[in-house]
């Protein structure tokens, strides 16, 4: 039987100075086909080296902390930018960046890729690109001396620590207030949420929002207890899932009599293949929010309530082999996210 769970936090993590991650891609979790994902943390001061992805572009979510992004694109401009909780970012693919944590404490994110059978095998750092190439081209490129030259990193650094940027100075490039959306920046929490009441809310943001972010979306779901996000499906998408808090049951519905279910926890991924059915639901005594990313720049999704509603009543009645007047008290409207049942 397939799982449709990893338990990401667990995995043996990669380390480095400053720096520490564990992602899961297809390899690791087959389900996983469309798209694969990072939990990484940075010190303050440390660095995740300047690089770039040959095969995904990235969607990360900022947990907790605070970090400092910088992004070239092909036609030369470049763009730094301050990343605190609740803010997403998009590089596209092949765009080099780079990711440093300014502290003051630990800064964790969620990196989300639109391609499943991503890896470190296609990301390619600065330091490798320079110790793989000849060093009189190095010399020749870069215009330094013999005794400079033999300074550079002679293999990849991946994870690089350095002085924490001050928020005073022109390296840290501090974001002003009225400048809260940029090219590369959303502040997905702070925006205005789709609520349920008693059920739980949620926040999304699409390339309508974001417009850089043209093969990825993202939400952040938060579940009441016992609240439900109701049985559904992604038309257009593969869904992915972080499990930042709290505790949930997932069953995702495979068609032709198969259906697994299974329960989840914090630091635990979740998968669920373009239109299968699904649902989320809280089962533990504190909210639950869980971290989404889809491997479209668009948002859709087919409730099941929704789908009832827009059918006439003989339609349901016929379909689901019930009287009239049983079928009539079905969903008229969108349920969404439902309420914990009355006992």
């Amino acid at each position: 039987m397939k799982s449709f769970k990893y338990a990401l936090e667990k995995k043996e993590p990669r380390t480095g100075p400053g720096g520490i991650t564990r992602g899961a891609s297809v390899h690791d979790f087959p389900v996983s086909e469309g798209i694969a994902g990072v939990s990484m943390r940075l010190e303050p001061g440390g660095m995740r080296e300047l690089h770039w992805h040959a095969n995904a572009a990235e969607w990360a979510y900022v947990v907790s902390g605070s970090c400092r992004t910088t992004v070239i694109h092909p036609d030369g401009s470049s763009y730094v930018d301050i990343f605190n909780p609740g803010d997403v970012w998009y590089f596209p693919r092949g765009y080099g960046h780079s990711i440093q944590g300014i502290g003051p404490g630990e800064c964790h994110f969620i990196l989300i890729f639109d391609n499943g059978d991503f890896s470190e095998d296609h990301t390619f750092s600065i330091t490798d690109f320079i110790a793989q190439t000849p060093a009189e081209v190095v010399r020749q490129n870069l215009g330094l001396a013999a005794d400079e030259l033999a300074l550079l990193p002679d293999k990849e650094a991946y994870f690089a620590k350095g002085p924490v940027p001050s928020n005073g100075s022109h390296d840290a490039f501090p974001r002003i207030s009225s400048d809260l959306i940029t090219k590369h920046r959303y502040p997905l929490m702070a925006k205005q949420p789709r609520l349920a009441p008693g059920g739980g809310t949620q926040r999304t943001v699409t390339v309508e929002d974001f417009p850089i972010s043209s093969t990825m979306a993202g939400s952040v779901i938060e579940l009441e207890p016992g609240g439900l996000r109701e049985m559904h499906w992604h038309p257009n998408a593969d869904e992915w899932q972080y499990y930042l808090d709290g505790h949930a049951e997932m069953t995702v519905f495979l068609a032709e009599g198969n259906a697994v279910t299974e329960q989840f926890e914090a630091g635990d991924v979740g998968y669920v293949p373009m239109g299968a059915g699904h649902y989320i639901k809280n089962t533990g005594s504190e909210i639950c929010r869980i971290l989404i990313g889809f491997n479209s720049g668009h948002y859709e999704a087919i409730d099941l309530s929704e789908w009832m509603a827009g059918n006439p009543v003989d339609v349901l009645a016929t379909n689901l082999g019930l009287p009239r007047e049983i079928a009539n008290k079905l969903p008229h409207k969108s349920v969404f996210i439902a309420p914990k049942s009355k006992s």
